[in-house]
């Protein structure tokens, strides 16, 4: 795999019997991140905004679980990780702890034409700053993580550019 990795970006051993989720934060050369949402039936965070990711399976890298992700969510390619933005363990409901790690991501393809996943996304946007509040939807005021996970992408996009 081709992929470029920002100096200072270590990924984990995924391999430590945790149940890994790789996110993508991807920007574009404007300096916007992409969001998808969720179809109605899904069983978690259904009709919502979302950054692309989902589990790294067992035997992949961390490195190897976003490209995957990225690739089946949009068919785009993974070009370079160019920094880590946030961490955390979550559970949505079923038990199990998940540890997700988001990166900051670009990625290779046309990106007016993402290839969502049937049954799983419905819709995408571009956001910028002035867009961005846009993800909160109709979810609990207090719910704000995919937006601000979002923000973080701009911030960090902003200054690498």
């Amino acid at each position: 795999m081709n992929v470029e990795v920002a100096p200072g970006i270590a990924f984990p051993d995924t391999a430590d019997g945790r149940t890994w989720v790789a996110g993508a934060v991807i920007a574009d050369p404007r300096g916007r991140v992409f969001a998808q949402r969720r179809s109605p039936t899904r069983k978690v965070f259904p009709h919502c905004w979302d950054i692309v990711g989902g589990h790294v399976e067992p035997g992949e890298t961390m490195l190897q679980g976003l490209a995957r992700e990225i690739e089946e969510e949009t068919g785009w390619r993974l070009a370079a990780v160019l920094a880590e933005l946030f961490s955390l363990d979550w559970d949505p409901g079923d038990g199990v702890t998940r540890r997700e790690i988001d990166y900051l991501v670009r990625v290779e393809g046309d990106l007016s034409a993402p290839r969502l996943e049937p049954d799983k996304h419905t819709d995408f946007l571009w956001v910028d700053d002035d867009t961005v509040d846009v993800l909160r939807d109709d979810r609990d005021p207090g719910d704000c993580f995919i937006t601000d996970v979002v923000r973080k992408g701009l911030d960090a996009a902003r200054r690498l550019a």
